[in-house]
C-alpha cells in the first residue's frame, strides 16, 4: 500500500509538472501568434481607415472580433509548438532520460497532456461551432455598417471619396458653411454603363430612414455612355438629383462562415459540407497535433530546445494545408460526405503512432505501472 500511494505520488508530481511546463510555454506562443496576426491586421485596418473606408470608432471593434477569430486557428498551433518546446527543453537538460530511467516512457506522458489537450480542445470547439459564426456575422454587418456611414458621412473638400465597392466617385472642391457645395464632380459606374457629372454646385440629402442619399447638382452637365464607344449621351441641366442606395445590414445567406453550426448539420450540400467538417478539424486537429507532438519533439541532450522546431513548422504547414485540400474536395463532391475530411487526420496520426514504435523499441524495457 505504501509503495502504490508513493508511486501515485510521485505520478501526480510528474503530471503537474508536465502540465505546467506546457501551459506556461503555452501562454508565451499564444501571445507571440496572437501579436503577430493582430499586427498584421493592425496594418490592414488603419490602411483602410486613412483611405476613408472605415470609420475611426470601428477600427478597435473590428480588431477585437478578429482576434476572436484568429483563436480558432491559434490554439492547435499554439499548443503543439509549446508541447515540442516543453519537452525539448526536458530533452536539453537530460530530464526525459532521467524519467525514462524510472521507467516512465514516451506513452506515459499522453496522460497529463491529454487532459490539458482535451480542455483546449473544448474552448476550441466553443470558438469554431458557436463564436465563431457569431463574429464573422458581426464583422460581416460592422463592415456594412462602415460602408454605410462613409456614404452618407459629409465631403470632405478638397478629398476625393469612393464607396468600397468603387463604383460611386465623388469630389467637391469647396464648402459653404450652410454646406452647400462648389464644383462638384461625380463619377457613377453600373456594370460597362459610366455617368459622369460636373456641376457649379451642389447639396447632401440622406433620407430620413438612412436608407437613401441623393446628391442634387445645380448648373452643370452629365455624359452617360460606355467608355471606348462614340454611344454616349450629353445632357446640360440646371438641376439633376443621382439617388445612391445604400446597403442593407443584413446577413449574407450564401456567406457559410456566419450560418450557425445546427444549420449545417441539417442539410446535404457539398459546400455545407464542407463548411461543419471545418469547423469540427479545429478541436479534432488540436489533438491530432498533440499526439504527434510527443514522438516528434525527441531530441538528444546536446540539442537546443528548439531543434525540432523547424520540423514541427513543416508538419504543421503540410498537415494544415492537406486540410484545405481535403475541404476544396468536399466542397467539388469529390469526396464522399461520410468521409468528409477524417482521411486527413489519419495521415498524421498514423505518422505519429510510427515514430513512437520505433521509440518504444529502443526504450528501456523496465516500466513504472501509471
Amino acid at each position: 500500500m505504501a509503495k502504490a500511494s508513493q508511486r501515485g505520488t510521485v505520478a501526480g508530481i510528474i503530471d503537474r509538472y508536465v502540465i505546467r511546463e506546457v501551459l506556461r510555454t503555452a501562454g508565451g506562443v499564444t501571445l507571440v501568434l496572437l501579436l503577430i496576426l493582430v499586427g498584421n491586421q493592425f496594418t490592414r485596418v488603419l490602411a483602410r481607415a486613412a483611405a476613408d473606408r472605415l470609420p475611426k470608432e470601428h477600427v478597435f471593434q473590428l480588431l477585437g472580433l478578429t482576434s476572436l477569430n484568429y483563436l480558432t486557428v491559434l490554439l492547435p498551433l499554439a499548443l503543439f509548438f509549446s508541447v515540442i518546446l516543453a519537452l525539448g527543453r526536458m530533452y536539453q537538460h537530460s530530464e526525459m532520460d532521467a524519467l525514462g530511467a524510472c521507467g516512465i516512457g514516451p506513452l506515459r506522458l499522453y496522460r497529463p497532456l491529454g487532459w490539458v489537450g482535451l480542455i483546449v480542445a473544448a474552448l476550441a470547439a466553443l470558438l469554431a461551432f458557436q463564436i465563431g459564426p457569431w463574429v464573422n456575422s458581426r464583422i460581416h454587418l460592422l463592415k456594412l455598417e462602415a460602408q454605410r456611414q462613409m456614404q452618407v458621412a459629409p465631403v470632405e473638400p478638397g478629398r476625393f471619396r469612393s464607396t468600397a465597392d468603387g463604383n460611386l466617385v465623388f469630389y467637391a472642391r469647396a464648402a459653404d458653411p450652410d454646406g452647400l457645395l462648389r464644383d462638384v464632380f461625380i463619377q457613377l459606374r453600373s456594370g460597362e454603363r459610366v455617368e459622369v457629372a460636373a456641376a457649379e454646385s451642389g447639396r447632401q440629402q440622406v433620407s430620413a430612414d438612412g436608407s437613401r442619399r441623393e446628391i442634387v447638382l445645380y448648373q452643370g452637365r452629365r455624359f452617360v455612355g460606355v467608355p471606348g464607344t462614340l454611344d454616349f449621351i450629353l445632357i446640360d441641366f440646371e438641376e439633376h438629383g443621382i439617388p445612391i442606395l445604400l446597403p442593407p445590414l443584413v446577413v449574407n445567406p450564401e456567406n457559410r462562415e456566419m450560418r450557425p453550426t445546427r444549420e449545417l448539420m441539417r442539410t446535404d450540400s457539398p459546400r455545407d459540407r464542407a463548411e461543419l467538417h471545418w469547423r469540427i478539424a479545429a478541436p479534432v486537429s488540436l489533438l491530432v497535433l498533440l499526439v504527434v507532438a510527443v514522438p516528434l519533439a525527441r531530441s538528444s541532450h546536446r540539442d537546443s530546445r528548439f531543434a525540432r522546431l523547424g520540423l514541427a513548422i513543416l508538419v504543421y504547414l503540410l498537415y494544415s494545408n492537406l486540410l484545405g485540400v481535403g475541404r476544396s474536395l468536399l466542397e467539388r463532391g469529390a469526396v464522399p460526405g461520410w468521409l468528409g475530411i477524417w482521411w486527413v487526420h489519419l495521415l498524421p496520426l498514423a505518422l505519429a503512432l510510427g515514430m513512437l514504435a520505433v521509440q518504444l523499441r529502443a526504450w528501456p524495457r523496465r516500466r513504472a505501472r501509471a
